[in-house]
């Protein structure tokens, strides 16, 4: 296996990666106003993910580093064709981060209203725009031969993408509402769980859909195998969330949902980024890619790196796994 191909491999694991990690912490912070009755329920709910969602955001920085320096090509032709919906997911993620961190600075409930709007929103707009983005760069754009985007807004928001956007964002939030009904105890965890199964009930046919809209797009052996792994993991999962294993439920979105990224990138294997306009500009591994001296120091690097930042989070899970209930957040 040559290093171009390693390096699409590796990229391909970190968006992974960020999509299964990221997928329920944008999943706790849709369903906040749907889940939290209260403040101390909605603030049980921030607190699940507190710990770890600035550490998930880790995986798409590194993801976009590699990228650019992996895939030059690649990365400047995604991040200009694609700058007004990365744009907003930028916006939206600082957004949320922000409201994160300001939301308990003062008491009244107006204020705490307004971040608790800007968590949904944050959480809502990239959970749809990853999916459009994603699906369009399986699917293609219009580049011209030279490889520089050729179109519009509106070549982004086709049927495909749209759904891919749907699909998106009910697996997120059907794997936010298993991580809620894993994390937290009493009323919450039941109501977490039911909603889990209902929303895991309506997610699983979608992202059924779209894997089958994505293989008659581009068909493939692996990515038919992977399809139907991803489908049967998710039929798992949601089996799990409605008799409250929760375990095994969450196991069942996180492999659904890295099975669903693995197969789309199965699918664009061995392109980047097809182009349909010209033949010519279409993007693969090996025309986009670095050259071989750079590919390999950073190889050496991600092998050192890589078990670091792996046992540190599985370190920082580890600390923070016990559930938490509205017992334990103070009143005021």
């Amino acid at each position: 296996m040559d290093l171009p191909t390693v390096w699409f491999l590796l990229i391909a694991a970190l968006f992974t990666g960020y999509f299964v990690l990221e997928g329920f912490d944008f999943g706790v912070g849709m369903l906040l106003p749907v889940l939290g009755r209260d403040d101390r329920e909605r603030r049980v709910l921030i607190n699940t993910i507190g710990p770890v969602w600035d550490g998930n955001e880790v995986w798409l920085i590194t993801a976009a580093g590699a990228m650019f320096a992996a895939f030059p090509a690649w990365y400047a032709t995604v991040f200009s064709g694609f700058y007004l919906p990365l744009l907003l997911i930028l916006l939206a993620l600082i957004g949320r981060g922000v409201a994160f961190e300001y939301r308990h600075k003062r008491p009244e409930a107006a204020w705490k209203r307004r971040w608790d709007t800007a968590i949904l929103v944050g959480s809502l707009v990239p959970a749809v725009l990853w999916g459009i983005t994603l699906a369009n760069i399986v699917r293609g754009v219009p580049l011209h031969a030279d490889g520089d985007y050729a179109g519009g807004l509106a070549d982004l928001l086709t049927p495909y993408a749209l759904l891919g956007g749907l699909t998106t964002a009910a697996l997120f939030g059907t794997h936010g509402a298993v991580f809620l009904a894993l994390k937290t105890a009493g009323d919450l965890r039941r109501r977490a769980g039911t909603l889990a199964a209902r929303l895991g009930a309506g997610a699983t046919p979608l992202a059924a859909g779209f894997l089958a809209w994505t293989l008659a797009l581009r068909p493939g052996v692996a990515a038919a195998a992977l399809a139907v792994a991803a489908t049967a993991a998710l039929v798992a999962g949601t089996a799990a969330a409605r008799v409250r294993r929760e375990g095994w439920a969450f196991t069942g979105t996180a492999t659904g949902i890295a099975l669903t990224v693995a197969t789309l990138f199965a699918a664009l294997f061995p392109d980047v980024l097809p182009s349909t306009l010209a033949a010519a500009g279409t993007l693969t591994v090996q025309n986009a890619a670095s050259g071989p001296y750079t590919l390999r120091i950073m190889t050496w690097l991600a092998a050192f790196a890589t078990p670091v930042v792996l046992l540190y989070q599985g370190w920082t899970y580890w600390v923070f796994r016990r559930r938490i209930g509205v017992e334990h957040i103070p009143e005021h």
